[in-house]
């Protein structure tokens, strides 16, 4: 039995796609006799015509990807877009760097282990790139003698 004019105008009537139509096939005959679209309407209204549910995008893939993620997978090289100093940019960089250092610094002048002269020397050596992180700054005014070892 051809019933392809009724599935087109109960998709057009429910406003969804010919696949989404669903019929009952022990009401086939019913469906058939529906040759008008009033009569589609009734057999839509009593159950002979139905609308199957939207398939929805399943989020199985993508919570799986999120979780490798989180653990620090799929971060190499492969997955980069952007030059070293567009996923950081070098401003971003020398922010973090400097920030602490000069933190640091006033903590080391407030609590007098630093006078001003020496902490205004020790700011503009920071300043010209001279450490990498605050224990090489550390480090490098105990080997110079500016800081004691118990400080």
């Amino acid at each position: 039995m051809n019933l392809k004019s009724q599935r087109r105008m109960a998709a057009q009537i429910l406003g969804v796609g010919e696949n989404r139509i669903k019929m009952n096939t022990e009401r086939v005959e019913d469906i058939a006799d529906s040759i008008t679209r009033s009569s589609v309407r009734a057999a839509i209204g009593y159950g002979a015509i139905l609308v199957k549910p939207k398939k929805g995008i399943s989020r199985g893939r993508t919570r799986a990807r999120n979780a490798q993620k989180k653990a620090g997978r799929r971060r190499g090289p492969g997955s980069r877009k952007g030059g070293k100093n567009a996923r950081t940019p070098t401003k971003r960089a020398w922010i973090q760097k400097i920030r602490p250092m000069r933190a640091r610094l006033a903590e080391l002048r407030d609590t007098k282990k630093l006078d001003s002269h020496t902490y205004r020397k020790v700011y503009l050596w920071a300043k010209g790139g001279m450490y990498k992180n605050v224990p090489h700054m550390i480090t490098q005014m105990k080997a110079q003698g500016i800081l004691k070892e118990g400080d």
